[in-house]
């Protein structure tokens, strides 16, 4: 989370398997449309929903699905670390595009890799990923950053590798800054499972721990020297490793329309919580959708 580069952030599935996973009137000024926030949200949306076409198929006979697309809308809602800054309440057009050699949602790709079947019911798959990541911030997104130099949000690249089966998903990505921003990486591993109730309903629970290096935290955390003042003193980010748990339901009314809802909350690092920019230990959010499936 925290402008985490599951951002515009990870997860390509492959659309008929199932995988694991991620309102109120509000006045104007509180629809913000930061960056930050949105490369949070889609890569949660991402995971949502390849989460719709693999419930609505059948099983295709050879592990491989055909062309698939859908479009959506949903809200979400999360509280982020940084101090005095106010819950954010967003909406977010969905659109997602996938056939077996790519996967695209938003400003994120996943150019797809041959996998391997290990048996009948395990599998490994393997993608080439990049997306926008939009952790950055201006001075005026909270009172906490007034005086801090911008933070460019910036592009990210790596690859990724999933291990389906019957126990539980495991999902492994590597990222690193591409756009030359914050010059850092990351790394996460998630485990996930699927239930199914009936055959409208599916509940799918996570854990997933994610690295940063020292050069991403002090990027988006660290205050320099130049900006330091009184309140707020000068900090060399660390590098550490984040805890995100959470459930998103799935109901379908028909192999067409469905809608869904996310829950997660988020453990920060000792290096996050630790600057002077930060006065929370966790972050949540919910984010709730209606997806069309075309095909």
């Amino acid at each position: 989370m925290f402008g985490k580069t599951r951002g515009w952030n990870i997860g390509f599935f492959n659309t008929n398997e199932a995988p694991l996973m991620r309102p109120s009137l509000v006045s104007p000024a509180r629809f913000q449309t930061n960056t930050f926030s949105l490369a949070r949200a889609s890569a949660l949306a991402t995971a949502l929903i390849c989460s719709v076409p693999a419930f609505a198929e059948e099983p295709a006979g050879d592990g491989h699905s055909e062309t698939s697309w859908s479009l959506g809308v949903g809200v979400i809602s999360e509280q982020k670390p940084y101090t005095g800054i106010d819950r954010e309440y967003m909406p977010l057009p969905l659109i997602q595009f996938e056939n077996k050699y790519v996967h695209i949602f938003g400003p994120q790709i996943g150019l797809k890799l041959p996998g391997l079947d290990i048996s009948d019911s395990q599998r490994l798959d393997f993608s080439i990923v990049g997306k926008y990541d939009g952790s950055g911030y201006k001075a005026k997104d909270a009172p906490i950053l007034d005086g801090m130099s911008k933070r460019k949000s910036g592009f990210w690249a790596g690859a990724e590798a999933e291990w389906k089966n019957d126990v539980v998903d495991v999902k492994a990505t590597w990222l690193a800054d591409v756009s030359g921003n914050s010059k850092g990486q990351t790394f996460s591993l998630g485990l996930e499972r699927s239930w199914h109730f009936g055959g409208s309903m599916m509940l799918t629970p996570r854990v997933e721990a994610t690295w940063y290096d020292k050069k991403y935290v002090d990027y988006y955390f660290g205050v320099r020297d130049s900006e330091a003042r009184a309140g707020r003193s000068a900090y060399t980010g660390k590098a550490g490793t984040a805890i995100e748990v959470g459930v998103r339901g799935v109901y379908l009314f028909d192999q067409r329309h469905s809608m869904f809802l996310d829950v997660g909350i988020s453990s920060l690092p000792k290096g996050i919580k630790d600057s002077p920019l930060v006065d929370r230990s966790t972050e949540n959010r919910v984010m709730l959708g209606y997806m069309y499936r075309f095909r």
